[in-house]
């Protein structure tokens, strides 16, 4: 059995981390059997380099090796592209067409993105993995294959199956051996040797002097997050290869190749809300609610303030910031008092209260300001019977006005008399 540095040189993978030597560990030792294997990781981190290792070390290496890459081929078409068809099994079958299954018929298929697969060729390939059986489209004649079928995603499988976009019995089939491999920023101490690499065959492939990284541009490379893995960071190599024409570069020279989107900040992605999360949330709009009756409250007392003093400008300046607090600063909805008229009707009190007014009917109706003093009460039903009473007080008992200032229809406004005794 080859070692596992020896693998690495023959199949040119860069890298020493205890990850990636597992995983190259666990194809060296599933190679010789027929077991299916799953490769997973993200997108980028090079898992078609483990099927190659696991049908070279096999049986079957002198056998066909076939990758397919299951997300490319369109829906309509992959069954005929894995089990070949019939003549005229469909529109545009002028004649019969051998499948991967068939072609690879002793040797090793490769199914690249297999979670992409449709339902139905889903059911298809569970056939081929249960007993070598496949159907080619259009026709009913059973055919046997022997095939060894490694698979890889970049899919979270078990939402998949959770979704039912990919079979339960599918994944278990095809995952007897799970081979994963790690993402590039937990291969940090290979980062700055895949770099190297990709920038010595650059320089040989345009035939050019190597690019070299000073010490801080190395760290910049080390501590980057590379969410395209091992294939984003051979395109960066690539391009500081050719477009720069000092090969030494320069910490501030590699962060104009870097996408600021891949920050070094772990991103915090939450699937389902928890007990303890919607009571956090409650507790938030809880004081949200009080600072606003808090607010209202002051305003109350600005506009009595400017009623009293009849200077609504110079009110206005004084109170500016808590104005602005309650109503933001856009300019469209900045409030401009003209008179104390106007900033009454904005909260609901008659224009025509007088402070300086002496007579009984005017203070009653000047009373209800001063309440504002004392601390409010948090029941609906009784901050509505308050303002009812006050209404048809102020009315003299006129349903008809009192609803009206209300803002609300006679009919309910009797209804709202009978409900409350009054």
């Amino acid at each position: 059995m080859e070692s596992v540095q020896a693998i690495k040189q023959r199949f040119g993978i860069i890298g020493n981390t205890p990850g990636l030597n597992r995983a190259i560990e666990k194809a060296i030792q599933v190679a010789p059997t027929d077991i299916s294997v799953l490769v997973t990781g993200e997108s980028g981190v090079g898992k078609e380099s483990i099927p190659k290792i696991i049908h070279q070390l096999s049986h079957r290496k002198h056998n066909k090796y076939i990758a397919v890459n299951c997300g490319a081929i369109p829906e309509g078409t992959i069954d005929s592209e894995l089990f070949g068809h019939e003549k005229g099994a469909f529109t545009g079958a002028t004649q019969t067409r051998e499948g991967y299954f068939e072609v690879a018929d002793g040797g090793t298929i490769f199914l690249d993105e297999v979670g992409e697969l449709p339902l139905t060729t889903q059911v298809r390939l569970l056939r081929v993995l249960e007993n070598g059986e496949f159907l080619k489209v259009g026709s009913s004649k059973v055919q046997k294959t022997n095939v060894r079928i490694v698979a890889a995603t970049n899919v979270n499988m078990f939402e998949a199956i959770q979704k039912e976009k990919f079979r339960e019995d599918l994944f278990y089939r095809l995952s007897t051996v799970d081979i994963h491999l790690p993402p590039l920023r937990e291969r940090q101490q290979d980062i700055h040797l895949l770099f190297r690499k990709f920038a010595s065959d650059f320089a040989l492939k345009y035939k050019m002097p190597t690019v070299k990284l000073t010490d801080n541009a190395v760290q910049v490379l080390i501590k980057y997050r590379w969410g395209g893995n091992v294939r984003q960071l051979r395109n960066i190599a690539e391009q500081l290869s050719v477009l720069e024409q000092d090969r030494t570069i320069t910490a501030e020279t590699l962060r104009t190749y870097l996408p600021t989107s891949g920050s070094n900040l772990p991103a915090v992605v939450k699937t389902s809300k928890s007990e303890s999360d919607f009571s956090s949330e409650r507790e938030i709009l809880y004081k949200v609610l009080f600072d606003m009756k808090s607010d209202l409250n002051d305003l109350k007392k600005l506009t009595m303030e400017l009623m009293k003093s009849g200077n609504t400008k110079d009110v206005e300046k004084e109170n500016e910031g808590l104005i602005q607090k309650i109503y933001g600063n856009d300019d469209e909805d900045d409030i401009d008092f003209e008179d104390t008229a106007e900033a009454a009707e904005f909260l609901s009190i008659p224009e025509h209260v007088d402070a300086n007014d002496d007579s009984n009917a005017t203070q009653d109706k000047y009373h209800f300001a001063e309440e504002i003093e004392e601390e409010e009460t948090l029941s609906l039903q009784d901050k509505e019977l308050e303002l009812i009473k006050k209404s048809l007080e102020r009315h003299n008992g006129k349903r008809k006005l009192a609803a009206a200032e209300l803002g609300i229809s006679e009919r309910t406004l009797y209804r709202k008399i009978k409900q409350y005794d009054l």
